[in-house]
């Protein structure tokens, strides 16, 4: 693995600073004393020790410029994503402008200011090749696809330093979003609530979020990785339904979760991470096992008593 205390000193800007990876991210940062710029949409946390926050969309061209200029970074995480899942057509805009043009904006202006390495989360819903007969399975995920092809192009016309991440299912403390599967077992459980479901037939490889950032720290160091994009998953694939089931049982609930009381979602993508490249190019490979990941998720939650998040979503 790469060592990461060779960050201290260096100008780290981040988007999507208050998001569930982002949080995790700015913490390690911060401990091998990184001097980090993070930026959000939306309020400011208060308290975050040695980090520089600002408001912004990076959807505005000039707000970019402005800032990058300014802070002149040598290491840049793309985080911020709108992350849905849905195929309304309602979806389509916002992806569109909180992912792809935050992204294109990001690449246009790196390009022109510098830095030493752009590192870009993909995601698993991409579609796994360019084929002409290749179709997106929603508004995400084409949003993804496409930001990834732009960065591809972006270092091979204009030697812009990208590395792509296409990172797999993260779960893990903190996810605070009750409309992902994870989220919305527990608490359904804690509340004594039947959880509902399509039919949880889905494999999905699932992937802890300190073995996530892990990867992301390393991404910004690890030699000759320019222009490569580099699975972080697990290797491994397990159902929903058995995700469900093992949630319940480590919680030791009587609870039989309802699966099959919704239709599955069309163009589901499933795959399973290639770990050989992440190792190879990175030196990195996961650290958590699921069960372990679970078992700390599940006491994350255990310990906020009766939490008080955004309103009950059911999750896929």
């Amino acid at each position: 693995m790469t060592d990461v205390t060779t960050l201290c000193g260096k100008r780290v800007f981040l988007t999507g600073g208050t998001g569930f990876i982002g949080r995790h991210l700015l913490d390690r940062l911060s401990a091998v004393g990184a001097r980090v710029y993070a930026v959000s949409r939306g309020q400011q946390p208060d308290g975050s020790s040695g980090i520089q926050w600002y408001q912004a969309n990076m959807a505005d061209l000039p707000t970019t410029r402005t800032l990058l200029e300014a802070i002149q970074p040598h290491v840049i995480y793309h985080l911020a994503s709108h992350v849905v899942g849905t195929r309304s057509t309602d979806a389509i805009v916002p992806t569109f402008q909180s992912n792809l043009m935050t992204t294109v904006n990001l690449l246009t202006v790196a390009q022109a200011v510098g830095c030493e390495r752009f590192v870009l989360p993909g995601s698993l819903e991409e579609p796994s090749s360019g084929g002409a007969d290749v179709v997106p399975s929603s508004p995400y995920a084409v949003t993804k696809w496409a930001g990834s092809a732009y960065a591809r192009m972006f270092h091979a016309l204009y030697q812009l330093p990208v590395v792509i991440l296409r990172v797999f299912m993260v779960y893990g403390p903190a996810q605070r979003d009750v409309h992902k599967l994870i989220p919305y077992v527990i608490r359904s459980v804690l509340k004594g609530e039947v959880p509902t479901f399509s039919s949880g037939q889905r494999p999905i490889d699932w992937i802890y979020v300190d073995d996530v950032v892990d990867a992301l720290l390393a991404a910004a160091l690890a030699a000759n990785l320019e222009g490569k994009t580099i699975d972080i998953g697990s290797g491994r694939a397990a159902t929903v339904r058995s995700v469900v089931e093992k949630l319940v049982g480590l919680m030791g609930s009587d609870i039989h979760p309802l699966f099959g009381s919704r239709s599955d979602r069309p163009l589901e993508q499933v795959r399973v991470a290639d770990t050989h490249a992440a190792e190879k190019l990175l030196g990195w490979t996961p650290k958590v096992s699921l069960d372990e990941g679970l078992r700390r998720t599940i006491a994350w939650y255990e310990s906020l008593g009766q939490p008080v998040f955004s309103p009950a979503g059911r999750a896929r």
